[in-house]
């Protein structure tokens, strides 16, 4: 068995399934997985409950204040199989997935602390190879250097669809209009912002699961990990 160990870098629109691809990838490989959209709905998490958003509107000069103090770890849970995210030592798994964390958490990511915060984060986890880590600018900010880097995206409506079912299953009070509009505004604000757009890095592969099952996906990743090995 080749025992190469390469970073895998997936980016992509929002609720288009990376998180849920990257876990199954790093499960198949025996690789680490890194949420780095957790990390950031994290600290805006932080930022709510802290006072440094209120109405919706983000007091950039507080959040920066307020990085030192948030300490970010993911620790494995046997349960789910998977790594849950902690801030300052609580965990914060099922509070960063909220409506209301979503419709921030691009403005907190645009400020520019932040991320320098996060990417440096990022990279000190990558070290070890043998990972896989999906958000917005991994194969063009955290890991140009990235062996095999993945372009996701899917129809807006079948992604606000997919997130509507997530958050009625557990439990939340929200419309599909509402979620849609959410994805729409988060595609416009991740690729228009200053620092660190999303956008695909010209070796990236894209992969459009619009119309794709959890198999597909998984067999068309695997014939492309196995052609970087092969190199």
């Amino acid at each position: 068995m080749d025992t190469k160990r390469i970073i895998i870098a997936i980016d992509g629109h929002s609720s288009c399934g990376k998180s849920t691809f990257a876990k199954a990838i790093a499960a198949r490989l025996g690789y680490i997985f890194i949420d780095t959209g957790a990390m950031y709905r994290a600290v805006t998490l932080y930022a709510l409950e802290n006072g440094a958003i209120n109405s919706g509107i983000v007091d950039d000069d507080m959040v920066v204040r307020m990085l030192d103090e948030i300490n970010i770890d993911f620790r494995f849970n046997p349960q789910r199989g998977a790594s849950d995210i902690y801030v300052n030592g609580d965990l914060v798994e099922g509070k960063i997935r909220t409506i209301e964390v979503s419709n921030c958490v691009s403005a907190v990511s645009s400020i520019g602390a932040v991320r320098s915060k996060l990417v440096a984060m990022q990279q000190q986890m990558g070290l070890r190879r043998g990972v896989v880590m999906d958000g917005r600018d991994i194969g063009t900010v955290v890991f140009p250097e990235a062996e095999l880097k993945i372009y996701m995206t899917a129809d807006a409506m079948v992604r606000a669809q997919r997130r509507y079912k997530e958050l009625v299953a557990a439990g939340d009070s929200v419309t599909l209009e509402e979620i849609y509009e959410n994805v729409v505004s988060r595609d416009k604000a991740d690729m228009s912002r200053a620092i660190s757009p999303l956008r695909k890095a010209d070796d990236a592969l894209v992969l459009d699961n619009s119309n794709m099952s959890v198999e597909e996906q998984m067999a068309w990743f695997m014939e492309r990990y196995e052609e970087v090995l092969s190199k």
